[in-house]
């Protein structure tokens, strides 16, 4: 299915596995929709899924108030909490960039803006056997620029410039930074922000406290999103 060149959308990738990503995506939809965007979420690959726990879609609709589902906004879910490669690999199922395309199609066609969620970090492999297929290439298929979601604690700097550095390298737009977990009253964290932002020269748009609710972006940034 073609997409619909009007609909926007941002992809929101992490300097590792269980940093954020699913957290942040939650509020920022939550926020473009609080704003008025009909905005949308997709998941190209999601792995771990288990009747025990709270999916990640399920988790994002209930946070945002969207009505999303396994079948409408995923592409790929399997159980095991694996990398998506190697989940596929032992189900049997072979991942195509042309289903990711055609799914995130049809998705455009019903919302304004979409926050895509990526899987693990930014160098992911969704598939190693017959085609290699590593995040930055579902990124580029999609015609999508990033977000970073960082840890705000001891390691960041490290992690966020490697992660800046490597999707710059593969060609890709990294619209800003969002360090979780974020303590202003840190000066590790306050200092970690500054030269993350230095050494990148990538803005962090937004911080995130343990527990928050809610995402605070600047307006302009905002702007430039939608």
């Amino acid at each position: 299915m073609e997409m619909n060149r009007d609909t926007q959308g941002i992809f929101i990738t992490a300097t590792g596995t269980d940093v954020g990503k699913t957290y942040v995506s939650a509020l920022l939809v939550k926020l473009l929709r609080e704003k008025g965007v009909n905005c949308g979420y997709y998941k190209p690959a999601l792995s771990g899924l288990s009747p025990d726990l709270v999916n990640d879609v399920d988790y994002v609709a209930k946070i945002s108030g969207g009505d999303f589902t396994l079948d409408d906004n995923v592409s790929y879910s399997f159980r095991e909490a694996v990398s998506p490669h190697l989940a596929s690999g032992r189900t049997g199922v072979k991942i195509s960039l042309d289903k990711i395309l055609n799914d995130y199609g049809k998705l455009s066609s019903k919302y304004d803006f979409i926050v895509v969620e990526g899987a693990g970090g930014i160098t992911c492999p969704f598939s190693l056997s017959d085609e290699t297929i590593l995040l930055p290439e579902v990124i580029k298929t999609l015609g999508l620029d990033v977000i970073i979601v960082a840890d705000g604690g001891l390691g960041t700097i490290n992690s966020t410039l490697l992660t800046c550095e490597y999707a710059k390298s593969k060609g890709l737009n990294v619209k800003g930074i969002i360090l979780n977990n974020f303590d202003c009253d840190n000066f590790m964290h306050q200092d970690n922000l500054e030269q993350v932002e230095c050494l990148t020269g990538v803005k962090v748009i937004a911080t995130v406290k343990n527990n928050a609710t809610s995402l605070e972006l600047e307006d302009c940034f905002l702007r430039g999103l939608i």
